[in-house]
């Protein structure tokens, strides 16, 4: 009886971490996240650590579990326990990742990682082989059960509406519940670096999800270098600290190596910095912020949308931020 028990958890385990990876790869591909629009998920999905090999992390997981779910009806036990091991091992990897380098967490991989260590306790306990019947069958509802519940969890509601005309990328980037602040800025633009203090006075203390979109200008020998610089550091979650880093820091530190001075004192991994500079994906990053700014119709920097509120330049001073702000904040309570 006990062993009939820990093969029907593993084979549950199985279907549970199968399902949190079908819908994680389902945000990975869609146009907008469908499961989970959070901060700490899109924050994740972001990361180089998320495509490895340029193939979606969640492929990954939806192989271990579709293999795991298989080997509850074979009789392997050896290659059970095997697969289970190295799934557990990858999951922990996978849980210090985003504790201590990311420093962000997805909620379906709170569900998938700790499935797959949940999983190689039971086999290692003594989780069998279970026969096929029948009721075996019901593994299909079951997992679209797990997805459908899945999403009920991670569910975030619609952000508010925007005014009409407001920018497609702006819109985009709302989340529920918070208020969301679009920066295009030039790091080496004295514009935007007069508005950064006043906007970095006017946003602390305050819950707002803060999207920056990089605009580097011809004329500013060092925007190219330093937006690249960001975009590196962004991968890794450290975007706000090389943000500051790089609008404090002399506009002639702003070369390449210069701004990999700067991504070092800012806590970013080195090793992953410069393979990410040299990943066209980055440049790929780049083109998009260019093409979002040629969308919205960007004239001036900075240009910052709190809200739908849109403001140009750097004549707005902190209080009247403050005062966007708070009327972002009502349309979102």
């Amino acid at each position: 009886m006990r062993t009939r028990l820990l093969s029907v958890a593993a084979v549950a385990l199985a279907l549970v971490g199968l399902g949190a990876s079908l819908a994680s790869l389902i945000d990975y591909l869609g146009p907008t996240p469908t499961f989970c629009a959070e901060t700490g998920c899109a924050t994740v999905r972001a990361t180089v650590w998320a495509h490895p090999l340029g193939i979606p992390m969640p492929v990954f997981g939806i192989a271990f579990y579709g293999l795991a779910l298989a080997l509850g009806f074979v009789a392997r036990p050896r290659l059970r326990r095997y697969v289970a091991i190295a799934g557990a091992a990858w999951a922990l990897g996978l849980v210090a990742l985003q504790a201590f380098v990311i420093g962000a967490w997805c909620k379906l991989c709170l569900v998938a990682d700790p499935a797959a260590i949940a999983y190689a306790l039971v086999v290692l306990a003594g989780a069998g082989t279970l026969a096929i019947s029948r009721r075996a069958l019901l593994a299909v509802p079951g997992l679209a059960a797990i997805v459908i519940g899945l999403g009920l969890w991670t569910h975030v509601p619609a952000a508010a509406p925007l005014p009409p005309g407001t920018p497609a990328c702006v819109t985009a980037a709302q989340v529920a519940d918070r208020v969301t602040v679009v920066e295009f800025v030039d790091f080496e633009c004295p514009f935007c670096r007069q508005m950064q203090e006043r906007l970095a006075e006017a946003i602390a203390h305050r819950d707002v999800h803060l999207v920056r979109k990089m605009v580097p200008l011809a004329q500013h020998a060092g925007a190219l270098p330093a937006a690249l610089a960001w975009c590196c550091a962004d991968a890794q979650g450290k975007g706000d600290a090389m943000a500051a880093a790089l609008f404090a820091a002399d506009p002639a530190q702003l070369t390449t190596l210069g701004c990999e001075e700067l991504a070092a004192r800012a806590g970013v991994d080195l090793a992953r910095y410069r393979a990410a500079l040299a990943d066209p994906a980055i440049r790929a990053h780049l083109d998009a912020d260019l093409a979002d700014a040629k969308d919205a119709h960007v004239r001036a920097l900075p240009t910052i949308f709190i809200g739908g509120d849109r403001v140009e330049g750097a004549s707005r001073t902190t209080a009247q931020l403050v005062a966007s702000l708070d009327r972002a904040a009502a349309s979102v309570r």
